[in-house]
């Protein structure tokens, strides 16, 4: 009677031991997480932008900078048209080409209050250059609208012949160029020295075109930049 009454004690004592051993077991098992994906330097680029037009960008000093050009995402071109005298909106993709047209300039004497509290001016002797411009936009199906525009445009310079022969090429940032309606430059600068862009060229062709004019390397002229 006492060994039918010790059974049900130890079969409990028994039990209670085997699932202490299984939760000491399940702490000892280390955590083995999952390996990261592995990365391909050579694979495309992630952050390249779906929506980039090739082309070149044609600056007043003479460079030409070839590669994929883009504005700030969703954004539209915004040209007050001077024939129709409104504001128009235009996609990026549907336009094949902008022209910049100086309309004025001219140097700039720099004027300085005489005193904090006083009205009155004086001329520093020195200048400064001040230019105005016009853009002249063509579309991909011909037509043109001319006024002032005010854009900042992207480029995301291509890699030229050091990537088709399999050179090392660093990843280059993308070049940022604004297109102004009024353009001043610092105390000191000249004319010559303020670069804008002269001209934004988009498509296939244009692309084929901007790379004949580097001789393949994808940049061509001054490294001066119209930013």
């Amino acid at each position: 009677m006492a060994n039918h009454m010790k059974r049900p004690r130890f079969a409990k004592r028994l039990l209670a031991f085997s699932a202490i051993v299984v939760v000491c077991a399940a702490l000892e098992t280390p955590f083995v997480a999952e390996e990261p994906p592995a990365i391909n330097p050579f694979g495309p680029r992630v952050t390249e932008r779906e929506d980039a037009i090739p082309g070149y960008i044609e600056l007043s000093n003479g460079e030409i900078i070839v590669g994929k050009i883009y504005m700030t995402r969703d954004k539209r071109l915004k040209i007050y048209d001077s024939q129709l005298q409104r504001q128009r909106e235009i996609p990026l993709n549907r336009v094949r080409q902008i022209d910049c047209l100086v309309v004025s300039e001219k140097m700039e004497k720099e004027w300085r209050f005489k005193e904090t509290t006083s009205d009155v001016k004086e001329y520093t002797g020195r200048t400064y250059p001040l230019r105005e411009y016009v853009h002249r936009v063509t579309l991909t199906d011909g037509r043109t609208i001319e006024g002032p525009l005010s854009e900042v445009i992207y480029l995301e310079p291509d890699p030229g012949a050091a990537a088709k022969t399999g050179d090392y090429r660093p990843e280059a940032e993308p070049m940022r160029y604004i297109l102004y309606k009024t353009h001043r430059g610092s105390v000191g600068q000249d004319l010559k020295s303020l670069v804008y862009v002269k001209a934004i060229r988009l498509g296939e062709e244009a692309y084929q075109e901007g790379m004949k004019k580097t001789g393949g390397k994808g940049l061509s002229g001054a490294r001066t930049r119209g930013r």
